[in-house]
């Protein structure tokens, strides 16, 4: 419309300026002459259209959508179509609603999900859905599907770490739905989870004997393994006290007491007095002391 209204304004401007200069009237001439540059620079822009980033552009002549798509930056398009812009970036869906489990319980779940248009299947997008194609498509299958999921789950799922599994079921059947439309999911991060109050002491409960359990498993297998060390170093005690006595005799231990009183007798310090002859031949030391 705007190239419309500035073409005319250009053939406008351009006749009242040669008008103008067959009459000799100068202010008139250029006051034409002024109108119609303006004009036609607005006509020439009309040419040109710019996509800002992280967007695409849907070209709409007169209800026929192109099947190609603009993608950020400058680009020439005709100046008679409608440019419409979409924003291709990631975005983020917040739902805050109350869903079944497998028992029938109800659980108020918060959930977020990431998602983006894809720029090669915008017109798609557009042609059959428009321009609010997340209040449409993506929002209603959204709920459809965590409200699916969650009712093949128990409560307790939920609250542990099969929360990740049901995440990514989630995103798997509703990118089945979406993706070709022309809507990218990206990830479905569970964001709070609220079960009854009830059932969540018992799961704590259950979780606590279980954590109890698994430390006295630990506390048992650490102590039968003490055991067995010790089984183990009492074994290779005795076995070294019977080597070592094998090989102790009595000619050994006679020859041990000679050296031992060789080091009495030149001690510095001692005083003592050898007598007589003690039990198995070696001498009988006193000290004086």
């Amino acid at each position: 419309m705007l190239f419309l209204v500035a073409l005319l304004a250009a053939v406008v401007s351009a006749v009242v300026y040669f008008n103008a200069k067959k009459r000799f009237s100068k202010s008139e001439a250029t006051f034409a002459l002024a109108g119609f540059i303006i004009a036609a620079f607005i006509t020439v822009m009309q040419c040109w259209t710019v996509i800002p980033a992280g967007h695409v552009g849907i070209i709409d002549f007169f209800g026929n959508v192109s099947d190609n798509t603009l993608k950020p930056g400058i680009n020439f398009v005709n100046p008679m179509a409608n440019v419409v812009k979409f924003d291709a970036r990631t975005q983020e869906l917040k739902e805050v609603m109350n869903v079944p489990s497998k028992e029938g319980l109800s659980i108020e779940l918060e959930i977020s999900l990431l998602y983006s248009l894809s720029f090669d299947n915008a017109n798609k997008i557009y042609k059959t859905v428009g321009e609010d194609y997340a209040e449409k498509v993506l929002v209603p299958q959204f709920r459809s599907v965590v409200r699916g999921v969650t009712a093949r789950y128990e409560a307790k799922a939920l609250y542990t770490t099969e929360r990740e599994q049901l995440s990514q079921q989630i995103e798997t059947e509703l990118s089945a739905l979406v993706k070709p439309r022309g809507i990218t999911l990206e990830a479905v991060p569970l964001r709070k989870i609220v079960l009854p109050a009830g059932l969540t002491a018992s799961i704590e409960e259950k979780l606590k004997a279980e954590q109890e359990s698994q430390r006295m498993q630990f506390v048992l297998q650490r102590e039968s393994q003490e055991a067995e060390r010790k089984r183990i170093e009492a074994k290779g005690i005795a076995d070294f006290q019977a080597i070592v006595s094998k090989g102790i005799d009595d000619k050994l231990l006679r020859w041990k007491g000679i050296e031992a009183t060789e080091k009495l007798a030149n001690s510095q310090n001692s005083k003592i007095v050898i007598i007589g002859s003690g039990k198995d031949g070696l001498p009988i030391i006193l000290d004086t002391k």
